[in-house]
């Protein structure tokens, strides 16, 4: 069975760090894209970052670059997005996907919650 659980969100202070885990069973991270999506409440969801399959490379929404860092773990099938300096705004709901390419995504994760307040 296909499944991606991401985990790692919890309450962080303004400033503060997270590291979030998509770890994938069922199937090979490595074979895969790999992307981070957020949604706040009353918001769209967005795109955060992702993290190609072929040659490794990322991307991240302007709103977090410089501040946050995806990245594979192939032996232990686990994606991560390190977090650091976060603000109130991005909290939310984090989800990671996996697709062949990072503008189309197949498999979804159930998300973890990212709050961030003082």
């Amino acid at each position: 069975q296909v499944q991606l659980v991401a985990s790692g969100g919890g309450l962080v202070q303004p400033g503060g760090s997270l590291r979030l885990s998509c770890a994938a069973s069922g199937f090979t991270l490595d074979n895969y894209a790999i992307g981070w999506f957020r949604q706040a409440p009353g918001k769209e969801r967005e795109g955060v970052s992702c993290i190609s399959s072929n040659d490794g490379s990322t991307t991240y929404a302007d709103s977090v670059k410089g501040r946050f860092a995806i990245s594979r773990d192939n032996a232990k099938n686990t994606v991560y997005l390190q977090m650091n300096s976060l603000k109130p705004e991005d909290t939310a709901v984090y989800y990671c996907a996996a697709g062949r390419i990072c503008s189309s995504f197949r498999y979804w994760g159930q998300g973890t919650q990212v709050t961030v307040s003082s």
